[in-house]
């Protein structure tokens, strides 16, 4: 039991070096003109931050998530490798 639950951690790490790694990439390309398919994405969450006000205490509550289409390979990579591992 020990081995999969060490296995299923370097895979939630792999992909999230994928993710991590193809949103560079995404940002980094996404100016070059022959690249800049890999910038396309869609970003899905909170436009604005939700507020809760309680006189003492302010909390902000925000997420976003950007999907691209470097970010989706990077995953994929990701999955690959750790597939041969």
């Amino acid at each position: 039991m020990k081995g999969r639950t060490q296995n299923i951690w370097v895979l939630i790490l792999l992909l999230l070096a994928g993710v991590v790694l193809g949103g560079f990439l995404a940002q980094l390309l996404g100016d070059n003109p022959a690249l800049s398919w890999l910038a396309y994405g869609k970003s899905f969450g909170l436009s604005s931050p939700l507020v809760l006000d309680l006189g003492v205490l302010t909390l902000h509550f925000g997420f976003t998530i950007r999907f691209t289409i470097a970010g989706i390979l990077g995953i994929v990579l990701a999955f690959l490798i750790y597939r041969k591992i």
